[in-house]
């Protein structure tokens, strides 16, 4: 199994887990809550990391077939992956502080600490990027191992 693979089945384990240990910390809420809900980022935090358990899989497989340059794939593998945890840690971050329940609706917070919207668009930007175009290198591979 050559590095990008190995990368991304180690941060599908790594997502999966958290998604399962995020779960007990979402019943928990659930059943102590008056109205039998968590808070919105600890249910956010749950789903998003199973979905990029499953993701990363999928990430994986794209590098097995793909027949790019390694260091292409490694590059390409972990920034979609980098963008995939820090979205999961911020949900975290907001599920533990509970100090949002829209972090892309201001004022932009985390805990008391204000975000300038500059920040928060340049974030979202470099995240669409490294997501979208990492995968786009990747699928580009695949295309070209399957033609």
């Amino acid at each position: 199994m050559e590095t990008a693979e190995s990368v991304a089945v180690i941060s599908a384990g790594v997502f999966f887990l958290v998604g399962l240990l995020s779960g007990i910390w979402k019943y928990q809420q659930i059943m102590a809550s008056e109205n039998g809900q968590a808070h919105p980022y600890v249910d956010i935090c749950h789903r998003s990391s199973l979905l990029y358990a499953f993701a990363a899989i999928l990430l994986a497989k794209f590098v097995e077939i793909s027949q790019l340059p390694s260091m292409v794939e490694i590059v390409a593998v972990s920034a979609v992956l980098l963008y995939f945890a820090s979205a999961i840690f911020t949900y975290f971050i907001h599920g533990l502080l509970q100090d949002t329940d829209n972090q892309l609706k201001p004022p932009f917070r985390v805990g008391k600490t204000s975000i300038s919207a500059k920040l928060i668009s340049v974030h979202m930007w470099m995240l669409i990027t490294a997501e979208v175009f990492g995968f786009l290198v990747l699928f580009y591979g695949v295309i070209v191992a399957l033609i």
